[in-house]
């Protein structure tokens, strides 16, 4: 209930966002008719139209968006014919000829004295829906997120229609107060037929606007109005904050109606209870879940639950740019790599959390370098995460040959005991000469484990909606370009900007050349997942430790005197000290605009 509130008021709060104006003209072009049987249609089928083509969108993939824009175009087609029949009359009579077989003639349709049609205000309404393309604050960020995790449901389709409500309802209260005024301009100056053309004027700019992407582009940077101030602080009311899990990214996923308050951090305990006592007697956690949903299976056809009975299975859900999940890679591999022969499969899912680690391009490159050759799942839409009711990168789910789930854990470490369930279950499954011997995992560079002793700075993430420790909070400006300015010295764990930034839900992107970011930590490594400009082009970054080059202190993706590349979406380790380690100011200045940073890591 608080999250479809949350949704409704994030929706009522779009009149003042400035990708709604484009959309306004097509509203007003009904004001002067009875509201019940013209704006009341209008705003049901634009509502309407937004709700479906939103949640298919959110959970369909790329074909739902392709065909949208197809429906877009014709969505035009239609409105600027209707903005022409208002400008134009004589050549709207022209225009609509072909379509008096069909039984109505557009211009008595749009007319603005013509004899109200609920029907042709619903089908206006559908044409605005499909054109409708608010930004995506911090609320409608959180909705459209939790459609693509928890997948279709009239859950998600609800909360969209929540919002759509919202925008319609703001709507319906300026459409009623622009026909107050419309009708006594035209009582006093008899315009009818000025404002009539008017606004088939702007109904035309309208889909100019919408057609050069003005309404999600130019128009949400220059805004005075942006709210996602507002938004944030509703968000922040009604929607608590996350434990964190040692070792382990805890995915931010609105929970759908069935799941059990804390759930995943349950298990996590289990987990460790397990650890404390021993493989010898393995618990029945449940059944292995079918491993069916994936966009694309690489380094193997599809595998399904069934096909593995008779096998040990270790599933791995990871994603290439966590770095709890790069860390515990080499055992992973070395695992699959020990075992193969005696009957264990390895299969990773790979469950994005940034939108760049959906590409399937980017994921492929990345196991191409971790040298991955184990089977993977590309789980974009997010079913197998759902079948398993997973919640943390990473995870391993540990199943016997007869398909039964008999450990997990969340998170890095714990690799002996992890072993130890490995070898006890292909010895129940018959694997001959079972080795006792442990993996000696070689870990290097980005891989190599944490200092946890010196670890005292938390996961950071830049985008506005899960950002903390921004300083100073006030001048964090979402959704637009803006310049911050660095105060001089910061508290452990605290971060801001320097420069022209574009801060988004879930990452800033640098508007300008010498944009810095500074964070004051302590821990032995720093990363932060970046990647370049939207045309590919590498970006040059500077990198300073309290003001000067980081020398022995860099990390594997900086030269000694702090310079280095953006040149993919990925996670850059830019800090590793090799002696003591202490609180540090790092920041790192980007010499050409268009880098994006998504999240800090420590280890």
């Amino acid at each position: 209930m608080w999250l479809l509130v949350l949704a409704y008021l994030g929706g009522v709060l779009t009149i003042v966002s400035p990708c709604i104006l484009p959309v306004l003209p097509f509203v007003f072009a009904r004001t002067g008719q009875p509201f019940i049987k013209s704006g009341l249609p209008l705003l049901a089928g634009m509502a309407l139209t937004f709700a479906l083509v939103a949640s298919l969108a959110a959970v369909g993939g790329g074909w739902v968006v392709q065909l949208n824009q197809y429906g877009r175009w014709l969505a035009l087609l239609f409105v600027a014919l209707f903005g022409l029949t208002l400008l134009l009359p004589q050549l709207a009579e022209r225009l609509t000829r072909p379509l008096v077989a069909a039984g109505s003639r557009l211009s008595e349709v749009a007319g603005a004295d013509a004899r109200p049609r609920p029907g042709a205000s619903f089908l206006i309404g559908v044409a605005t829906g499909l054109l409708w393309a608010p930004c995506a604050g911090p609320i409608l960020g959180l909705v459209l997120t939790g459609a693509a995790l928890q997948g279709a449901s009239i859950g998600t389709t609800l909360l969209l229609l929540a919002y759509a409500l919202g925008a319609a309802t703001s709507l319906a209260v300026a459409l009623l107060l622009g026909g107050k005024v419309f009708a006594a301009m035209k009582r006093s100056i008899g315009a009818g037929e000025w404002l009539r053309r008017g606004l088939g004027a702007a109904m035309l700019a309208g889909v100019a606007a919408i057609a050069l992407g003005l309404d999600t582009g130019i128009l949400a940077r220059v805004s005075t109005a942006s709210t996602g101030g507002l938004e944030q602080a509703l968000v922040g009311r009604l929607a608590g904050k996350s434990p964190a899990n040692s070792g382990a990214m805890m995915a931010q996923i609105p929970p759908s109606a069935d799941d059990q308050s804390g759930s995943g951090m349950m298990a996590a305990g289990g987990a460790m209870k397990m650890a404390a006592n021993g493989p010898a007697t393995l618990p029945v956690e449940g059944n292995l879940p079918p491993l069916e949903g994936a966009v694309q299976w690489l380094n193997s056809p599809p595998l399904s639950a069934q096909a593995l009975k008779g096998k040990v299975v270790l599933v791995d859900f990871w994603t290439y740019s966590c770095i709890n999940c790069l860390r515990t890679l080499p055992y992973v591999k070395a695992w699959a790599e020990k075992y193969r022969d005696q009957g264990l499969v390895v299969i990773g899912v790979h469950a994005p959390e940034f939108a760049f680690e959906r590409d399937v391009g980017n994921v492929t490159k990345a196991m191409k370098d971790l040298g991955i050759n184990y089977p993977v799942a590309i789980d974009n839409d997010y079913k197998i995460w759902r079948a398993f009711n997973n919640e943390y990168w990473p995870a391993h789910y540990f199943a016997d040959a007869q398909g039964r789930i008999r450990y997990h854990h969340f998170g890095e470490g714990d690799y002996v005991e992890s072993e130890r369930v490995i070898q006890q279950l292909l010895r129940e499954a018959g694997a001959a000469k079972v080795a006792d011997g442990l993996i000696d995992a070689s870990a290097q560079g980005v891989q190599r484990a944490p200092d946890m002793n010196e670890v005292r700075s938390p996961e950071t993430y830049v985008g506005y909606q899960r950002s903390e420790h921004f300083v100073p909070e006030a001048s964090l400006a979402p959704d637009k370009v803006a310049a911050y300015s660095a105060p001089a010295t910061l508290g452990l764990n605290d971060w801001t900007l320097d420069g022209q930034w574009n801060v988004g839900s879930e990452r800033a992107t640098s508007a300008a050349p010498a944009s810095r970011i500074v964070y004051r930590f302590h821990a032995r490594d720093l990363h932060l997942v970046l990647g370049p400009g939207a045309d590919g082009k590498a970006v040059r970054f500077k990198v300073m430790i309290d003001g000067k080059a980081p020398g022995d202190a860099h990390g594997t993706d900086v030269a000694p005197d702090g310079s280095g590349n953006v040149s993919e979406q990925r996670l850059y380790q830019l800090v590793r000290q090799p002696g003591d380690v202490a609180d540090r100011t790092f920041s790192i200045e980007f010499l050409d605009p268009g880098v994006s940073a998504y999240a800090f890591t420590f280890g």
